[in-house]
């Protein structure tokens, strides 16, 4: 019989106490301010350019999270990954899901075929990790390029974008999740809902978000999107439901490889991917509703 090991200590170096907050706070806000001026910056001037952002964002995580696959002797081919991921963001926006699913296919293949340099020891685990790493960086990151991309119903005026209307409304649904969790979880938190996981992540948080989530949800989709109620409150649960799921997941990997953050390259948050780790997971299933129930409805 085995028994499981305590998981490794963070090696990201001792960690100060910031409260029951879990991070500098003044330094989390600015960082998150400058990152949203940046993000809706380049919706407002030429919408092009935010893919530019989403690029650099994934060949960022990317670098991250080969870092991290190292601490657990995980070696990840980094260039191809990086090229194939900037290849199928920009291949989504321009082309769409089905030259999505085929780049994302031969940048797999590609992978495999290129690992076969290194020879026969660790194939198996740096293919594996290099195609779990392919799907949950640029796979999912795509889908904000097929939201940036959508045309919205002819009825609807030129005027109109529906493509950056979206990622805005992606993006504010799901940093009310974030808002309202962390508030309440700070004011109210009693009961962890992960403690191995995420000792700071509790029920009381998550009852936070799914308010502020389907609040601000309905109040995008009527006032923002034009669409009816119901599908308002269907992406909050949605993106309350994918977030917290997100955030979570993230936190196993970084458990299993003992670190903290992925990086310290955001003041106040950490690593990219910390960031990124929410909007990863609301993305696709975001897109994919609002596809069907609002933009071609």
């Amino acid at each position: 019989m085995t028994t499981s090991s305590p998981s490794p200590a963070p090696q990201n170096g001792p960690a100060k106490d910031h409260g029951r907050a879990g991070r500098d706070l003044k330094a989390a806000i600015t960082s998150a301010v400058v990152l949203l001026a940046v993000i809706f910056a380049s919706l407002a001037f030429w919408k092009t350019a935010f893919m530019f952002v989403v690029a650099a964002a994934v060949v960022v995580a990317i670098w991250e999270i080969r870092k991290g696959f190292l601490a657990k002797g995980i070696d990840l081919p980094e260039q191809p990954l990086m090229i194939g991921g900037v290849v199928m963001v920009m291949v989504a926006y321009f082309w769409g899901p089905a030259a999505l699913v085929t780049a994302t296919a031969v940048t797999a293949l590609a992978i495999m075929l290129h690992l076969l340099r290194r020879g026969v020891d660790g194939y198996v685990m740096n293919a594996t990790a290099a195609v779990f790493t392919l799907i949950y960086l640029p796979f999912l990151g795509s889908f904000v390029a097929l939201m940036l991309s959508e045309k919205g119903h002819p009825d609807w005026t030129d005027a109109v974008d529906f493509g950056v209307l979206g990622i805005a409304a992606f993006i504010l649904v799901t940093i009310a999740s974030d808002i309202g969790g962390y508030i309440a979880g700070v004011l109210f938190g009693k009961h962890p809902m992960a403690p191995v996981i995420s000792p700071k992540k509790s029920w009381e948080g998550f009852a936070g978000s799914l308010v502020s989530c389907v609040a601000a949800g309905t109040a995008i989709v009527v006032y923002l999107l034009e669409g009816e109620w119901w599908v308002g409150i269907l992406l909050g649960l949605i993106a309350v439901v994918m977030a917290t799921l997100g955030d979570l997941c993230e936190s196993v990997i970084k458990r299993d490889l003992g670190i903290k953050d992925m990086s310290q390259i955001i003041p106040g948050h950490g690593g990219l991917l910390d960031r990124l780790d929410s909007l990863l997971a609301t993305v696709a299933p975001v897109w994919l509703l609002l596809h069907y129930l609002v933009f071609t409805r």
